[in-house]
């Protein structure tokens, strides 16, 4: 097994509980309104999003994914960091034997947030992940972030 690991970094202009409460908290509500376009539904079918929760994503048809399914590793509303592990997928195809993702929202300077996502590509066997494959799964997670922040910024209330 290979193991690739990738760091992203996205800001956001809204403050730092307010977008860890959105993209941690509430994402099984929140994803599914914010980006309509990509994300169908979001199912918890063990737990409510503690450790040990496993949840699944379900796609709008025709982006080349149906399905997948998190596992929820870590919540740390104190120190503002989650880390969860996708464990199934239908794009997985005997490639990928799971992703995590650890991820720290922190205040930045100008009282928006900065998010650091550390990303790890566990592949089967001796698989080799493609670089661009990698690059457009992170950029496809970076317009997610922008599009659900776009969302909060026009509906305070969400």
């Amino acid at each position: 097994m290979g193991v690739f690991t990738h760091e992203m970094e996205v800001t956001s202009t809204l403050p730092t509980a307010r977008v860890f409460k959105a993209y941690v908290l509430e994402s099984d509500t929140i994803f599914p309104k914010a980006v309509p376009h990509a994300i169908k539904g979001v199912e918890y079918l063990q737990g409510t999003g503690a450790p040990g929760s496993i949840r699944m994503v379900s796609f709008v048809p025709g982006l080349g994914i149906e399905y997948l399914k998190e596992k929820v590793d870590a919540v740390d509303p104190d120190n503002l960091s989650y880390t969860y592990t996708v464990i199934e997928s239908d794009v997985f195809k005997n490639m990928i034997e799971k992703i995590s993702y650890e991820t720290k929202f922190s205040e930045a300077p100008n009282g928006g947030t900065i998010v650091n996502v550390t990303t790890k590509f566990y592949s089967v066997g001796d698989v080799e992940i493609k670089e661009e494959a990698i690059k457009d799964s992170l950029q496809n997670r970076s317009q997610i972030f922008k599009t659900v922040e776009e969302y909060l910024l026009a509906n305070p209330d969400a």
